[in-house]
């Protein structure tokens, strides 16, 4: 809508005649323009950054920005019901969100209203979506492992409880499965889990819900819908809002992981928000303070140190990239906000390698720290290997005369990688990697054929878990291998191979 000439001028000469005294300042402002999604209110001096503000038709407004004779509000209701000249009021609060465990197993709006029809939230305290994030004195270094049940992940890229590891690739390169597989793996381990969905279709989300709940999942799950046809406010607050939730069993000492799907989308809501409070554009037109909003909400997740409850947030943003370009803008901000990154590749991805992860461009700044003992004697060599198959690959192509040498690295490299494959929503437990990882590691599987190695892992994990449970069991309470435990657990993956090979007549 156009802005009244007259009705500013009005007001500009209200203002002249009442300079000689104090201006009163009250907590009531006038409508001055109004349109998509957004209101410039004149006459509230007092108002506060990111205040909620009340409109005529019980519409609410949040306060973004503060001029010097106006402010500029992003409306979290229909603009339509708004026009100029309507009377704006403060309520003195700033946008707030229901918290607690009356929001486990819900699927909730960015305001925390249900989406379930579930009926009412039962909640006994609310808390403000931004907050400064816990100081250095504060924190506790990452040292406990989250596990993910995803074996290419828990042995190359392993996520700490505390930790914020991006998951970045291009569409449909399985994102999303990553997260919701670590989700899925959480059950049983004390960690309560927030999943915010940010511009998603609404039968996407249902999908993903649907899962939880088939899998049992939704007892420790809350679910922070923002679909892609809520206004670019809404988008905007939601990952705010999953990290209240997510803060205030941090600080009653518990363990959370909380997933931002996509911020892609979030920062084009912002991005939208910004344009239209006219802020200046920057790079990619995006405001130059992008940057800022992403680490304040990342920097949120961290583990506390004992004498503050020793509860963490572990945080998985998830950014799509164009044409695999981590170099744009969005992507290398949140690259150096996290921790590390899973990179998900087209090109793996088509040639069947699930999760399609791409071990040299992914990194976890946590590393080692973030692993049990046992995994740390078996993966530790995983990535060269994989780095040296992929390139003697690279060079076979050219030439058919291959030296002994090569061969044996292309057939380990082929064995590895049909090894870490792993189907959507099959997430398995740490022990099992690490006893196929072993089995890799000593070459049991180099002389099978590519399409019996998962059979023969699955089976051989069930047989050692009947004929060497002892060292199952074993393995289960050290967390490591000590001489007479490798011994004996080579000594069981032999006797079953040789059963299974006899089995098929080989």
């Amino acid at each position: 809508m156009n802005i009244n000439p007259g009705e500013i001028s009005a007001l500009i000469k209200e203002q002249i005649k009442n300079f000689s005294g104090e201006i009163e300042s009250n907590d009531v402002g006038t409508v001055i323009s109004v349109g998509d999604g957004v209101a410039t209110v004149y006459g509230l001096e007092n108002a506060m950054l990111s205040e909620l503000l009340i409109f005529p038709n019980d519409v609410y407004g949040m306060v973004m920005n503060l001029n010097r004779d106006d402010v500029g509000v992003v409306l979290l209701g229909r603009d339509t019901l708004i026009k100029e000249g309507d009377t704006v009021k403060r309520t003195h609060k700033v946008v707030e969100v229901p918290v607690g465990d009356g929001l486990i197993g819900r699927v909730v709006t960015s305001l925390g209203q249900p989406l379930d029809g579930l009926g009412p939230i039962s909640y006994a305290k609310t808390r403000p979506i931004e907050r400064i994030a816990p100081g250095v004195m504060t924190r506790k270094s990452v040292d406990t492992p989250l596990e993910t049940g995803i074996k290419s992940i828990d042995s190359m890229i392993p996520i700490g409880r505390g930790q914020r590891e991006l998951i970045i690739g291009d569409r449909q390169t399985g994102k999303t499965s990553i997260a919701i597989d670590t989700i899925i793996n959480q059950k049983g381990k004390g960690v309560k889990c927030v999943y915010v969905a940010i511009g998603q279709k609404n039968s996407s989300v249902a999908s993903i819900v649907g899962r939880l709940k088939e899998k049992g999942c939704m007892d420790y799950v809350t679910v922070v819908n923002a679909n892609a046809s809520e206004s670019a406010p809404l988008l905007y607050i939601a990952p705010f809002s999953g990290m209240a939730i997510a803060e205030e069993w941090m600080e009653k000492g518990e363990d959370v992981l909380i997933v931002f799907d996509d911020l892609s989308k979030h920062a084009v809501s912002y991005r939208a928000l910004s344009l239209l409070l006219k802020r200046s554009p920057g790079r990619e037109a995006y405001p130059g303070d992008i940057f800022y909003l992403h680490s304040r909400l990342l920097e949120r997740a961290c583990k506390l140190s004992p004498k503050y409850g020793g509860g963490s947030i572990t945080a998985l943003p998830i950014i799509e990239t164009q044409a695999g370009d981590i170099s744009a803008y969005i992507p290398t901000n949140v690259i150096s906000i996290t921790d590390g990154q899973i990179f998900l590749v087209t090109d793996l991805f088509t040639e069947g390698q699930r999760p399609a992860v791409d071990s040299g461009f992914s990194v976890s700044r946590v590393g080692s720290s973030a692993q049990i003992k046992a995994m740390k004697q078996v993966a530790s060599s995983l990535k060269i290997e994989l780095a040296n198959y992929r390139e003697n690959l690279s060079f076979a192509q050219f030439g058919s005369d291959l030296d002994s040498e090569t061969k044996k690295i292309l057939t380990h490299g082929a064995i590895v990688t049909e090894a870490l494959k792993q189907p959507n929503f099959s997430p398995i437990p740490m022990i099992e990697e690490v006893v196929i990882l072993f089995a890799l590691k000593y070459g049991y599987l180099d002389d099978l054929e590519i399409e019996e190695v998962n059979p023969f892992l699955d089976e051989m994990w069930e047989w050692l878990n009947t004929s060497k449970k002892d060292a199952i069991d074993k393995l289960s309470e050290n967390k490591k291998f000590d001489d007479g435990l490798s011994d004996e657990l080579k000594e069981g993956i032999a006797q079953f191979k040789k059963v299974y090979l006899a089995k098929r007549g080989k």
